[in-house]
C-alpha cells in the first residue's frame, strides 16, 4: 500500500518503506516506477528478515559506516540494503528471480 505524507522527509528523501506501507513524500511520486521498485525491493527485505531484525540491522550498520566515513550519508548510501536496492531499481524482474537475502552479496562491496 502506498501512502502520501507530504511533511514526513527529511531533505531530498522522497520515499520510505516501513513495512507494510511504502510512503511517498509527493502523489506524483506514484507513478515513478523505479522509486516504487527501490521500496518495493526494501520490503521483501524486511520481509525476509522478519520486520524488526531489519530495522535494527539497517541502523546498526548505518552507525557502523558513519563511524568509518565519517558522514553520515555516505554512510547510507553504502548500506548493503540501499546498494542492493539501487543496483537493482531499473530492474523492474528483479524481485521475481532475486535471492534469499540478496542483500548479502552488497554487504562487502
Amino acid at each position: 500500500m502506498v501512502l502520501v505524507f507530504k511533511h514526513f522527509f527529511y531533505r531530498n528523501y522522497v520515499g520510505l518503506s516501513l513495512w507494510p506501507f511504502i510512503f511517498l513524500k509527493e502523489d506524483s511520486l506514484k507513478k515513478d516506477e523505479v522509486l516504487i521498485n527501490h521500496e518495493r525491493i526494501h520490503l521483501k527485505q524486511q520481509r525476509e528478515l522478519l520486520i524488526v531484525p531489519f530495522y535494527i540491522l539497517y541502523i546498526a550498520e548505518w552507525l557502523l559506516r558513519t563511524l568509518l566515513y565519517l558522514d553520515s550519508y555516505r554512510a547510507y548510501q553504502n548500506i548493503s540494503f540501499e546498494r542492493e536496492a539501487y543496483a537493482n531499481e531499473d530492474d523492474m524482474q528483479y524481485l521475481s528471480r532475486r535471492k534469499t537475502f540478496g542483500f548479502l552479496d552488497y554487504l562487502t562491496r
